[in-house]
């Protein structure tokens, strides 16, 4: 069975048509809306609302690592908009979720990540489209658990989660060949962004359920630019599958 999988799609619509070709299952691991593209600082909903120029000073802000001055520029701006921020927010995450899952391939697996925004999937799945967050399927014979969203951080958006929800959805799921999560376990070397010259939060009740039931995969996202793409961790190949808006290109599993 062949199974493409992709993170980190971040409004990459017209790659994700063709992402899902040649293969007997798709799988999604969230982080489908771009909010703000460190690469492009013209691209995303913050600068469709506010303009490059401000985009350009939000990401100046946060990667200097000045969050509190960023709050206070991105309230300002917010409030520099007709009514409350939430249902300009809305509307443009909406317009991204139509044409995201328009294009999502079938049969497709998704769950979340850090930057989706999960009650509003529900209006946007189409048929063979299954959504799972703490939960497990069998494909191929084999169970693949899922674990969506990320934990707390800086940077407050808006799937992140306390360590000890996080870690009750890892438990729910228990024991699985392949372990399919948002962010990977904490590893240095695969929460360490060369790029962005950060380290992402990682898991420590993934790294748990690696040693304690090794699975034979745990596949992850969320880390753009990392520093090792994969690592052994006894039987358990941990890989991350790769930024989508950048590659276009899916992760191949074989099983």
């Amino acid at each position: 069975m062949r199974i493409h999988v992709v993170s980190d799609v971040h409004g990459r619509a017209e790659a994700l048509k063709r992402a899902g070709d040649g293969a007997d299952a798709f799988i999604c691991l969230g982080d489908l809306i771009l909010f703000i593209d460190y690469s492009d600082h013209g691209q995303g909903i913050f600068a469709d609302l506010f303009g490059q120029e401000n985009a350009d000073r939000f990401i100046e802000l946060r990667t200097q690592k000045r969050f509190d001055e960023a709050r206070d520029f991105s309230r300002r701006m917010w409030e520099s908009l007709d009514g409350d921020a939430w249902p300009h927010i809305e509307r443009a995450v909406h317009r991204q979720y139509e044409e995201l899952f328009e294009a999502m391939p079938v049969p497709a697996y998704l769950t979340y990540g850090n930057v989706d925004v999960p009650h509003m999937w529900p209006a946007h799945v189409k048929d063979g489209h299954t959504v799972l967050d703490g939960e497990v399927v069998e494909l191929g014979g084999l169970r693949f658990g899922f674990v969506g969203g990320g934990l707390r951080t800086e940077y407050r958006t808006p799937y992140e989660l306390d360590d000890d929800v996080y870690a009750a959805k890892v438990a729910a799921v228990g024991e699985v060949d392949v372990l399919c999560c948002h962010i990977p376990p904490a590893v240095p070397e695969l929460l360490y962004d060369t790029v962005a010259r950060r380290f992402e939060r990682g898991s420590e009740a993934v790294l748990e359920a690696i040693h304690r039931t090794q699975p034979k995969y745990v596949l992850f996202g969320h880390v753009h630019q990392p520093l090792a793409r994969r690592m052994r961790i006894g039987r358990t190949e941990c890989v991350n599958v790769g930024h989508f808006r950048a590659s276009g290109v899916p992760y191949v599993l074989s099983v």
